[in-house]
Formats: C-alpha cells, sequence, structure tokens
C-alpha cells in the first residue's frame, strides 16, 4: 500500500505541533500528491480553529502549495455538534475550505443543553468512566453520524466511533448513498477487525486512508492500519487515496454545483 495522499493532518491552529509549511514539505519529501491541512472546528473549546484566524490559515496553505509544488487542500476537521447530525462548519463558511472532514470530539460547544448531556457528556462518562456503552447510546451515536452525511456535504468521516460507538454499519451504508468517505485512521484502530469485515461485505462504502497526524513525523504514517487491513485481507480496490488513485471528493462538487 503506497499512500498518494495524506487527507487529515493538523498544525498549531489547533494542537498539531508543527506549522503548515512544516506538513507540506514533510508530504513533499514523501512524494504525496496532496495534503490536506484540517484543522479542528470551530466549536471545539480548547483546540478549536477560530473564524477569525481562516484568512491567515487559506494565506499559509496557499504558500506552501506554491513553495513546494503539491497541492494543499485547506481543510477542517468539523465536528458532529448534537444528534440531529448539526456541523460546526456553516454553508457561510465553505468558500473558504476544499476539504470536510467530520467527526465526533469532546469539549465541544453543542447545538442544544440536551446534545450537550445526552450526546456529549453521556459518551464521555460511559466510554471513560463506566467504559461500557449502552444500546440506547449506540442508537443516538449511530442517528448523529447518519444526519451528519445526510445533512452535510462532508468529505470523509474521521475515525468512526472513536469516543462515541456507534452501528458501523449502518452509518457505512449512509456514507455510501451519499458519497461520503470513511475514514481509516491510522492513528489508532477505532473500528474493529469484524465491522472492517462487515462494511466490505455488506455496503458499498468507499474509503481514504489518512495518518491524522498532530506533528510532522507521523505523515504519511499508515502502518498500524495496513496492518490491520492486510490481517483481514481487505479488498484495498476501495481505498481512493493509495497507488495512484486520487478520491472524488464530494464537498468539491457540492461548491461547483452552487457555484461557491
Amino acid at each position: 500500500m503506497i499512500l498518494t495522499a495524506d487527507y487529515h493532518t493538523h498544525t498549531p491552529y489547533s494542537h498539531g505541533k508543527n506549522t503548515v509549511d512544516e506538513n507540506v514539505c514533510r508530504a513533499k519529501e514523501l512524494g504525496l500528491k496532496e495534503i490536506g491541512i484540517t484543522d479542528h472546528g470551530f466549536s471545539h473549546v480548547a483546540f478549536g480553529l477560530r473564524r477569525k484566524e481562516v484568512a491567515a490559515y487559506k494565506a499559509e496553505c496557499r504558500a506552501a502549495e506554491e513553495k513546494y509544488g503539491i497541492k494543499v487542500l485547506v481543510g477542517i476537521e468539523a465536528n458532529i455538534r448534537g444528534v440531529g447530525g448539526e456541523s460546526d462548519l456553516r454553508e457561510e463558511d465553505y468558500q473558504d475550505f476544499d476539504l470536510y472532514l467530520c467527526g465526533n470530539h469532546a469539549c465541544i460547544h453543542f447545538s442544544s443543553l440536551r446534545d450537550n448531556i445526552g450526546y456529549g457528556w453521556r459518551n464521555l462518562f460511559l466510554n471513560n468512566v463506566i467504559r461500557k456503552t449502552t444500546k440506547r447510546q449506540i442508537a443516538c451515536n449511530t442517528k448523529a453520524y447518519v444526519n451528519a452525511i445526510k445533512n452535510n456535504p462532508i468529505d470523509a468521516i474521521t475515525h468512526l466511533n472513536y469516543q462515541c460507538p456507534a452501528n458501523a454499519l449502518e452509518v457505512a451504508k449512509c456514507a455510501a448513498d451519499y458519497g461520503t468517505y470513511i475514514e481509516l485512521d491510522a492513528k489508532k484502530a477505532h473500528l474493529t477487525d469484524e465491522e472492517l469485515v462487515e462494511i466490505a461485505q455488506k455496503t458499498s462504502a468507499r474509503f481514504i486512508v489518512n495518518s491524522d497526524a498532530h506533528w510532522v513525523e507521523r505523515i504519511g504514517d499508515t502502518a498500524l492500519i495496513a496492518e490491520q487491513l492486510k490481517r483481514i485481507d481487505f479488498p484495498m480496490e476501495r481505498i481512493d487515496n493509495i497507488d495512484g488513485r486520487l478520491p472524488n471528493f464530494r464537498f468539491a462538487a457540492f461548491k461547483k454545483e452552487r457555484g461557491l
């Protein structure tokens, strides 16, 4: 498996350790065709990109692209803000971004008090204190992922099931229907072997492999997920950012259709 592009990397605009320039330089050294700079969404309390920083963020990405001669996508890893699938990337923000990742994170401003308690804090409590979730919470989390995909032109769901256990099969079915990729995160395995096999066998979902790098040395590092994929004999032709392939992202098509 040879990575063509790494679409999930962080910088100090959220809580990455290295600059946009350093991330892009590393991608160039690795021979990647594209890199996504995808700092955390606006509603993240501690580590979110701020709207007042977007102009500088874009400028750094464009400057690095010109300097190193590889495609740099101005991206964001937005947050699911509630069971209704609300995202913190609003339509008026779309013109500033090329790449729309979205996932579940803790410590964000949720859409409502009900979502804050029943979705945000309950997931934190069940996963970090009780260390066991419930069928009710899995159903709630699945609904949040599915609604996020239905209601937003998301390119890829990041680290599915991270701190938010869901029915991965149902999420993957929805992702396939709407043209959203499922990310295979190489930072930490969040989907079990059994879940990945079931998704591959029972859905037409497409995948991208990303490093989720928070420091420059991890950019392009796919070792963890590569080991898992080899172990389960995963159909590698379903992954669209390896071996010279590039994905067809939903967000770009959405923006083009609407003249954004």
